[in-house]
């Protein structure tokens, strides 16, 4: 067999590969013969039948399985024997196939780069620190209350935050149109439910006081027939109601779950979880900030095939998630770059740095994920006995294993902040 490498643009590779036409004829009389004993032509008996005969009626459909076998066994020799690591199934280019003549191939494909890693103490990291205070808490602990609150009837004009009940007619030019009607319709002022200006003519009305006013509908209004036109709307409101937050006491203790009614229990199980959230996101902050000080610090030209595929899986993930989306291929191919490229440097740290994922190292991450679990028991024993899941659980702890190392090695810049900032960055 000869073989001969050929360097094309980029991580481009052709690899000709040229087969003896003994190898060939060889492996076809093999065949032949072994037809001897099975196949049946008038006019000879079985296992009589001449190689001559044989060839004439089967060599040409034998000739096509065994170049096919001999394309397949030949080219793993001969990636083997150039060191190459092809990226993604080769395109292969044959040549006229004829018994007792050289079977020649090409196979174009892409390699996988070589990469040799930036030293990793040249890295500057950013690292974010902050804990849960206890004003953290009474915020959560308030917004907990807004979602058992209630509301109460009150005879007074109405405000911003109270929810009122209305009738309106609105129309245009004195006629009536679709969906500027309603009757008993709630509303809480403030929210914005209404277009604008609409709200603000209404805040000061007691129950049963009725109003008329004049507002444009926004130029960029849904329904095209209203845009930028002038409604006149004619309003009666029924009633005005305030919010009333509960007490944090006992019962509002075991509405959250607390059978015990302890309020402290409570709020130790508040500041508990918040706890685990704001670590989750001060690991996923750093983890995202490593990943960038690698990708900037290792830029590698990465297989346009291998990202093709990636950005296949990210478009069938989205539409598994988001059925009826229609994007296309190419709107996830910068992702699908960014994924394969930070693949490549990944699998490059943890070979140097000699990291492994074991089986306590998965099991332990499957149990912190349980946590956020009304069972976590039935968690665990889901995904340990799924080896697909734990497949993307010795993912996730492989890429930790790879920040944490990282960070030690790096240089790392302590930047302050607060539970809020953290998880609601630019109020989000």
């Amino acid at each position: 067999m000869q073989v001969s490498v050929e360097t094309g643009e980029g991580l481009e590779r052709r690899l000709t590969v040229q087969v003896p036409a003994e190898t060939v004829e060889s492996e076809v009389n093999n065949r032949l013969n072994s037809l001897k004993n099975t196949v049946r032509i008038d006019g000879f008996r079985p296992g009589k039948v001449p190689l001559k005969v044989l060839k004439q009626k089967y060599a040409g459909s034998i000739l096509q399985e065994v170049a096919s076998e001999l394309m397949q066994r030949t080219f793993r020799e001969a990636i083997t024997q150039e060191k190459l690591s092809p990226a993604g199934d080769p395109q292969i280019e044959t040549q006229d196939l004829v018994l007792g003549q050289v079977m020649e191939y090409t196979a174009i494909f892409e390699v996988y780069p070589e990469l040799s890693l930036a030293p990793v103490t040249d890295l500057s990291i950013e690292k974010v620190e902050a804990s849960v205070e206890d004003t953290d808490v009474d915020n959560m602990i308030d917004v907990l209350r807004k979602q058992k609150m209630d509301w109460v009837e009150v005879d007074r004009a109405c405000a911003d935050e109270d929810r009122i009940s209305i009738d309106f007619v609105g129309t245009i030019e004195g006629e009536k149109f679709d969906g500027g009607s309603a009757s008993d319709m709630p509303m809480v002022l403030g929210a914005g439910q209404m277009i604008p200006g609409f709200e603000e003519k209404l805040t000061g009305l007691k129950a049963a006081e009725e109003t008329s006013f004049k507002v444009p509908f926004p130029e960029d209004y849904a329904a095209k027939e209203l845009a930028g036109k002038e409604a006149e709307f004619a309003v009666t409101v029924k009633k005005v109601e305030e919010p009333r937050l509960p007490d944090v006491d006992e019962g509002f203790a075991k509405a959250f779950g607390v059978e015990s009614g302890d309020t402290v229990q409570l709020k130790s199980e508040i500041k508990d979880n918040m706890g685990r959230e704001l670590n989750r996101r001060l690991r996923s902050l750093l983890k995202d900030n490593v990943m960038d000080a690698l990708i900037q610090a290792n830029p590698v030209d990465v297989p346009a095939a291998i990202v093709v595929q990636e950005a296949e899986t990210l478009k069938q993930q989205t539409e598994a998630q988001t059925p009826g989306s229609d994007l296309s291929l190419d709107s996830f191919m910068d992702s699908a770059k960014r994924r394969v490229q930070l693949g490549m440097v990944l699998a490059e740290v943890a070979k140097v740095a000699t990291l492994n994922a074991t089986a306590d190292t998965v099991k332990a991450k499957v149990e912190e994920m349980a946590k956020d679990y009304d069972d976590p028991d039935e968690f665990i024993n889901y995904y340990m006995g799924n080896p697909e899941l734990l497949r993307g659980v010795e993912t996730l702890v492989m890429e930790d294993a790879v920040v944490e190392w990282v960070a030690d090695q790096a240089t790392i810049t302590s930047k302050s902040s607060n539970f809020d900032e953290v998880m609601n960055p630019e109020g989000k």
